[in-house]
């Protein structure tokens, strides 16, 4: 464990984990400096609040200079190990560590991390909540939850800590999670669209290797769950030397699987029914994918099939994903808007056998909409509404495709989305805000488009 007392530290980000960081480091007694692009304005009451603690403020474009006043320096996920300053830093012979980092050193209990392209949260939870029945202790943190670094003292031995681990957290930890849960992995964050973040990855092989963490540094007393259809995925059981265990969609071979649109589950070689999607809150196979995912872990971590099985059957979901908003005039409205890349976006659209009103499109994310396009023509969806910077590679991609029903285009603002989307459902119709895209163009991000949809579906009489 690191002596942080007295240590001169540069915290690079006011994220929600850059704040949390500095809370931890003020009770071990850390000289603290906050590094930050943006003006005191644009951050707002945290400064001040934070000053009342004895932290100094250094803001502005030239943020990241004279960094090596510092004897550490504690980045954000959002900022790229990769950066020169951070490099010639730690050349110089500068500690650069991060939240998950110092985490992982400092945290005396187990941890269960999770990570793939998508899935990841609702995995996560779900697995905090099958422990959390089995009556164990559980901290859910990462991306989902709370950050954890500031409340890591106060965490058992005994307790259990379940971790949503993006590859900007896992790419430099130098210890890996007792029980590694790694869910589908497709492509994500190939380029840089959000002005205050500068860390992405340039390639599809980037991204991936900058998850093999994960796995990279557990022992054979340790356990990896992967995803046995998918070769990115089973190719980490290939990187560690962890205990390996698979759940798959149609492999009735596999730990766990998914056959006819049930969950099964083996459990000391008996095969346990878990669930059906009749039986389930959550919307969509792609969950039914999660349960299988989340059940192993569990399961390995101690948890009875009973306290699995009620997690998997009363979870309601996460908010922004396949949320259920409101049933007006015999319409759903349905906010997805966690949906950024086209995968998700399939995946929505096959859990509704109802007529659909899609409203999809958005910013650029290096997305390739082939697939979706396919899938959209082939599906029960009677009008779209496509927004956004790409508007036109998202027609190209139906028009290739033959899809026959209506096209809405040009709508600026979610008030007009929204009046369009109600005007075109009729009696059993859903209206589902499934993106595939990132917000930026129109939205601050993915929670705001989200909030604005929520906002304007309940302003409909």
């Amino acid at each position: 464990m690191y002596q942080y007392k007295g240590k001169s530290i540069g915290v690079l980000g006011l994220s929600l984990e850059g704040r949390d960081t500095v809370r931890y480091l003020i009770t071990k007694g850390a000289i603290i400096t906050c590094c930050d692009q943006r003006s005191k304005e644009e951050l707002g009451e945290i400064v001040d609040d934070l000053r009342s603690y004895g932290v100094r403020f250094f803001l502005g474009k030239r943020y990241l200079s004279d960094l090596k006043r510092f004897d550490v320096v504690v980045r954000t996920p959002g900022m790229s190990p990769r950066l020169p300053e951070l490099v010639d830093y730690a050349r110089a012979g500068g500690v650069v560590t991060s939240l998950t980092k110092m985490f992982f050193d400092e945290c005396r209990a187990p941890i269960i991390g999770v990570s793939g392209t998508k899935g990841k949260g609702t995995t996560s939870t779900l697995i905090a909540e099958m422990l959390g029945n089995d009556g164990k202790t559980v901290h859910l943190g990462g991306n989902v939850g709370t950050p954890l670094l500031s409340h890591v003292d106060t965490i058992q031995p005994d307790d259990w800590v379940v971790l949503e681990l993006s590859s900007f957290q896992l790419e430099d930890l130098t210890k890996s999670p007792h029980i590694a849960v790694v869910l589908r992995t497709t492509q994500e964050h190939l380029a840089n669209f959000d002005k205050l973040a500068t860390n992405f990855h340039l390639t599809k092989e980037a991204y991936v290797e900058a998850k093999k963490p994960i796995v990279r540094f557990q022992t054979e007393k340790d356990i990896v769950v992967v995803h046995k259809d998918d070769p990115t995925a089973r190719s980490f059981a290939q990187e560690t030397k962890a205990r390996s265990f698979c759940f798959s969609m149609s492999d009735a071979s596999a730990d766990a699987f998914v056959v006819d649109h049930t969950v099964y589950l083996r459990v000391e070689g008996d095969i346990q029914k878990l669930c059906d999607r009749q039986t389930v809150k959550l919307r969509g196979d792609h969950n039914l994918e999660n349960i299988a995912a989340a059940s192993l872990a569990a399961r390995d971590a101690g948890a009875s099939v009973d306290a699995i099985r009620k997690a998997a059957t009363m979870f309601p979901g996460l908010p922004h994903r396949l949320e259920l908003v409101r049933i007006v005039n015999g319409v759903t409205y349905i906010n997805d808007t966690f949906s950024t890349v086209p995968e998700t976006t399939i995946a929505a659209i096959r859990s509704f056998d109802e007529p659909l009103i899609l409203i999809l499109g958005g910013s650029e994310k290096g997305s390739d909409f082939t697939e979706m396009g396919n899938v959209i023509a082939q599906s029960q969806i009677k009008t779209l509404i496509v927004i956004g910077n790409m508007t036109q590679r998202i027609l190209e991609s139906v028009d290739r495709a033959r899809y026959e029903g209506k096209r809405i285009v040009g709508l600026r603002t979610m008030r007009d989305i929204i009046v369009a989307a109600s005007n075109e459902a009729t009696f059993g119709d859903v209206v589902l805000l499934s993106p595939a895209c990132a917000s930026f163009d129109m939205f601050p991000n993915y929670k705001e488009r989200g909030k604005q949809f929520k906002e304007e579906v309940h302003r409909i009489r």
